[in-house]
């Protein structure tokens, strides 16, 4: 029966299992605590299913064991051979490191995949696949994935910087060497999960991406464009200006989910990789209400291609446009002929966002109609084109003060109550004078009028304030009380607070 025992000469616990029909020791330098032992129970389970299910390869955990050379094939999972009685390996001078008994990271990525195929699309199998295959692979695959270390990934990660890109360029972007170090980080999640370890990149932070502008088109530019654009494309350009699909989704476009009773388009399919899939996400299962020029043009569409394809838009074999072959052969060609900026042709989704905002649609209203499931993203891209398609910012706060403050002063109208806000009936008053300005009065009142020590005229004091001789006429009188009855001058004039 397999089980996990202690080596009483050194208190470190061992494997003890048996595999076609030979018994097989492997010793560690753990020692016996209820962690460890879970540990290890958790890698014998795992040996004795792939044993169970003929797929267990000896040097996938133990590649560093000794007894790899004096084991038989059998034991090793190559060829079947004659059972021996039984044959004890026992390694007297342990020196496996923990991170040693975890399968080979080829291994274990290709269990990964067939284990989580099952929630991916299969795009996603498809890049994921060419991930590990072209990179992850042919650097990790003959390394146990509990000794794969922080340095290692990190050594990696440089090189990727100076590969080959795509074109001229040398090193892949940042944003995809985030996407291959995001898939290691997967698996080794994973891997550290199952059999106890610390993932080496729990620390290691995401490459800096660059911002990037979205460049929408003006409406100007869009007229040009559908003024432009080839006859047979027209249609496609006026879909995805005025009803912000994304590429995927106006080229899986299909006829029965287009209805011209209600006007709606229901986005439920997307082409991608020359395969229809489900939506990018939940959020963009969405109904998108066609305007007037969306609905004359899907109209226009039927009648070109409605029976002849399930796809609305489709070339002459009836099957889905190709995103390269229309950038390539439409888009950049008319963009150059109109002497536009070159941008993918993705901004028209952009467009669209932009000049619903411009036209003052309610931001909820239009992020149902994007595929989002809130307005954050709206604002955070979109919104601060808003201004230079319509208006300054705080155009509306002018037009607003002008219209009020343009009718002059306001007055209670009589048989009304007074009071603050709407209570009553305010009209407007011709020539009403300002409330008067309170003259100063006190010591301060005074002292603004009396001269300083730089020459000055004396003005004539005001009523109810005496100058006193007894200073020289350098300072005033206080008024009258402020200090009590018994009058202290020095004690007075060093104190303001009673002033």
């Amino acid at each position: 029966m397999p089980n996990v025992r202690v080596h009483k000469p050194n208190g470190a616990l061992f494997f003890d299992f048996r595999h076609k029909g030979e018994r097989c020791r492997e010793y560690t330098l753990l020692t016996d605590t209820p962690a460890n032992r879970k540990k290890l129970e958790k890698v014998l389970a795992k040996i004795e299913s792939e044993i169970a299910a003929g797929t267990f390869v000896y040097a996938n955990y133990f590649p560093n064991s000794k007894a790899l050379k004096r084991l038989s094939p059998t034991a090793m999972g190559a060829v079947d051979a004659p059972v021996a009685e039984t044959v004890t390996v026992a390694i007297t001078n342990p020196a496996v490191e923990p991170g040693a008994m975890t399968p080979l990271f080829q291994a274990f990525a290709n269990q990964w995949v067939d284990e989580h195929s099952i929630e991916w699309r299969r795009s996603h199998i498809r890049s994921l696949l060419s991930t590990l295959n072209s990179r992850l692979i042919p650097h990790f695959g003959g390394k146990a994935v509990g000794q794969i270390s922080k340095s290692d990934i990190l050594a990696f990660r440089a090189t990727l910087a100076k590969v080959k890109g795509r074109g001229e360029k040398e090193g892949l972007s940042p944003k995809r060497i985030n996407e291959i170090i995001g898939t290691l980080n997967q698996i080794l999640a994973e891997a550290a999960d199952r059999f106890e370890f610390t993932s080496p990149t729990t620390n290691i932070k995401r490459l800096r991406l660059r911002k990037t502008d979205v460049a929408p088109f003006s409406l100007t530019d869009v007229q040009r464009i559908l003024g432009t654009v080839r006859i047979d494309y027209k249609q496609y350009f006026v879909t995805r200006f005025f009803t912000g699909m994304r590429t995927g989704e106006v080229h899986g476009l299909k006829w029965k989910y287009v209805d011209f009773d209600l006007r709606v388009i229901r986005v439920r399919e997307t082409f991608v990789l020359g395969e229809d899939e489900y939506t990018k996400t939940d959020g963009s299962q969405r109904d998108i209400q066609m305007s007037q020029p969306v609905f004359d043009a899907l109209q226009e569409q039927y009648k070109a291609t409605g029976k002849v394809s399930e796809y609305v838009f489709c070339n002459l074999l009836g099957t889905p446009l190709d995103n390269k072959n229309f950038s390539d052969r439409i888009w950049y060609p008319l963009l150059r002929n109109l002497g536009l900026d070159k941008r993918r042709p993705y901004q028209m989704r952009h467009t669209a966002a932009t000049l619903w905002l411009a036209s003052g649609e309610a931001p909820e209203w239009i992020a149902r109609q994007l595929g989002h499931t809130s307005t954050e993203m709206l604002f955070r891209v979109y919104s601060r084109y808003v201004p230079n398609l319509t208006r300054q910012d705080g155009s509306a706060m002018e037009r607003l003060l002008a219209s009020r403050l343009s009718a002059g002063p306001l007055v209670i109208a009589s048989g009304h109550l007074q009071g603050g806000g709407d209570g009553g009936l305010y009209v407007p008053i011709q020539d009403l004078a300002p409330q008067p300005v309170p003259k100063p009065r006190g010591i301060h009142g005074a002292r603004s009028v009396m001269p300083n020590s730089v020459n000055q005229t004396r003005p004539a004091p005001r009523e109810g304030i005496v100058i006193s001789p007894t200073y020289g006429g350098s300072e005033p009188q206080p008024p009258p009380g402020a200090c009590g009855p018994r009058y202290q001058p020095a004690r007075c004039l060093a104190t303001p607070a009673l002033h």
